[in-house]
């Protein structure tokens, strides 16, 4: 997993035409046909804090987590108040007790490219999940990287940096690989930096037994654009999954 660095800086300017309050709007429906209306709630790969700010001012009380200090530092300097912000690793996150929900979007759990990594996160998000307690992620398909960003290069200037992302898709593998160059603005001069990001697209098979192996409820999968059944053409897809293991006579700490 590759920790955004330079990124982070300017995350947010070049993530501006992302759709957070329709995916705030999709989650708080969800939570809330779950009877998930209030108490602990985590966001994992929690970013800059876009949604966990978001879920908070639903009246959430919220965590984050995220592996680049970068990120959790442009969140902290937005809004700390009430917010929990955890500098780890989702592969091996520690909480202080269970939390009602857990939601992760912007195709955070893409960034899981090894074998066994989804299944361990999801192991470790059943084991502090409350009793009952559900997941709600996003992901990034394959037909996306390989039809919609393909191999490719974009260039893009905004207010304070001119960036060069250059993309390349392994279909065999299912890794894609972002070679990203920024040209920060320095007066009359630009300073140049670089990062590698790279991210795995999960088959629908591989997503079902990772929930199952985890010990977890697949409830649903479903179209992020259309909230239908997913099609051969589905670009991010939603995926529900229900904690399952615990005694539900035993009452979970973020209740």
């Amino acid at each position: 997993m590759e920790a955004y660095t330079d990124f982070a800086k300017v995350y947010s300017e070049m993530m501006s035409d992302t759709p957070y309050e329709k995916w705030e709007k999709y989650l708080a429906k969800i939570l809330k046909k779950y009877k998930i209306t209030d108490g602990l709630v985590l966001d994992l790969g929690c970013g800059t804090g876009e949604m966990t700010r978001r879920l908070k001012n639903r009246g959430y009380d919220m965590i984050g987590v995220d592996l680049s200090e970068e990120m959790l530092f442009s969140a902290y300097e937005q809004d700390h108040d009430g917010i929990l912000y955890l500098n780890q690793d989702m592969r091996s996150f520690e909480l202080y007790g269970t939390v009602r929900a857990v939601v992760s979007v912007c195709d955070s759990m893409n960034y899981l490219t090894e074998d066994g990594d989804l299944e361990k996160v999801l192991k470790l998000v059943n084991n502090y999940l409350d009793p009952g307690g559900i997941m709600i992620f996003d992901l990034k398909t394959p037909y996306f990287y390989r039809h919609v960003l393909g191999n490719g290069t974009i260039a893009e200037e905004l207010e304070s940096v001119y960036c060069v992302w250059e993309n390349e898709y392994d279909s065999e593998k299912r890794l894609n690989e972002y070679d990203l160059t920024f040209f920060f603005k320095d007066g009359d001069s630009y300073k140049r930096s670089s990062e590698v990001h790279i991210q795995r697209a999960f088959t629908l098979r591989e997503i079902r037994a990772a929930v199952k192996a985890s010990g977890m409820e697949l409830i649903s999968v479903t179209d992020a654009d259309t909230q239908k059944d997913i099609t051969k053409k589905s670009e991010r897809i939603y995926v529900i999954a229900r904690e399952h293991g615990k005694q539900h006579d035993i009452a979970g700490c973020g209740k």
